[in-house]
């Protein structure tokens, strides 16, 4: 397994009470920058308070980011600036299910992340975050232009509620 682009590992014995504060390197935003199939990562900074209750550590903070991305239409470079919170759970991992076994997972699972040895890599989960906070459909000023220039309706006119729309009896 490769080390991640922008990988923070942390180790539970080093955790106080002081917030930890990570920022990416120029050759850590261009890697993550192809990573995420985006024109540019300007900027990768995150505050991140760290508790630890025994085995596990609630991981609370905020995310900043300034990246460029290409519009989903015009494909015109488009900034975009990133400010999002941050809420996770590191957990050793599930023990006491069979591989083949239903489990049942509620919505704090979903921000829970498993680690072994000690040691979880902070520095993976925000760059994580950071991808679920990219909108993969960002469209710009250009996009109407693009759309029409190809010949694409407007997405209004030709959507599920025009079909509904020309269902409506004519007064």
């Amino acid at each position: 397994m490769s080390t991640p682009e922008f990988s923070r590992v942390i180790d539970l014995r080093s955790i106080t009470d002081k917030p930890v504060a990570l920022a990416a390197t120029a050759p850590e935003c261009a890697a993550l920058a192809r990573r995420f199939d985006l024109v540019a990562v300007h900027r990768l900074e995150a505050t991140v308070t760290l508790v630890r209750d025994k085995d596990t550590v609630r991981a609370d903070g905020r995310i900043h980011a300034e990246i460029v991305q290409a519009c989903a239409i015009s494909a015109e470079d488009l900034a975009v600036a990133i400010d999002e919170p941050l809420s996770l759970r590191f957990v050793p991992p599930v023990t006491g299910y069979k591989p083949d076994e239903e489990i049942e997972i509620d919505e704090r699972m979903c921000d829970e992340i498993e680690f072994t040895g000690g040691r979880f890599d902070l520095g993976e989960a925000v760059a994580q975050s950071l991808a679920l906070a990219i909108d993969p459909f960002l469209t710009g000023p250009q996009a109407d232009a693009a759309r029409a220039a190809a010949g694409l309706a407007d997405p209004a006119a030709t959507g599920p509620f025009a079909a509904l729309a020309a269902l409506k009896p004519k007064k």
